[in-house]
């Protein structure tokens, strides 16, 4: 099979990557660039468990997506940032903070694509306080069979007041 050489940013970090035409981002960030924050989970875009944040060249905003549903050449070009990418300097993003505090974390495997989607929500909304059903609608896609969502709710309450308050 052909290789494609694809060029992107990952966590702030320009890749050039060798990838395979049937290769998932998700594949990609693991197997290649051995970030595994991201889980293969349904290998169906059903449950979120693989959620990175891609932004697009054109884009002013990242968006939320399915790395196992995007093919690692359709990424060439793009910023993709994984729940690797989200502390800065050695300090948690205030979204990782605030799902410690409120026990937002049971298992933990779906934990990485939910910070990714509450992220795209928190940066969209740029201090804004969203709402319950803002949250819930941004987290629609991520499936936690552990916690029933309303401390993980309560954490993007959180992180939106302190990033607010310029945390």
């Amino acid at each position: 099979m052909a290789l494609h050489k694809i060029t992107l940013t990952v966590n702030g970090s320009s890749e050039r990557v060798d990838v395979p035409s049937n290769m998932t981002l998700l594949q990609m960030l693991r197997e290649r660039l051995v970030l595994t924050g991201a889980k293969n989970g349904c290998a169906a875009g059903e449950c979120g468990a693989c959620t990175v944040m891609i932004t697009w060249p054109e884009a002013k905003y990242g968006e939320p997506v399915n790395s196992c549903m995007v093919l690692a050449v359709e990424a060439d070009g793009a910023e993709i940032v994984t729940v690797e990418g989200l502390a800065h300097d050695g300090r948690l993003d205030p979204l990782q903070q605030a799902i410690i505090e409120q026990g937002g974390v049971q298992c933990g495997f779906c934990t990485p694509g939910i910070l990714i989607s509450a992220r795209a929500l928190l940066d969209r909304t740029q201090g804004a306080h969203p709402s319950e059903f803002e949250i819930r609608d941004a987290l629609i896609g991520n499936l936690c069979r552990c916690t029933g969502y309303l401390r993980i709710i309560d954490a993007v309450k959180q992180a939106a007041d302190a990033t607010a308050g310029g945390a």
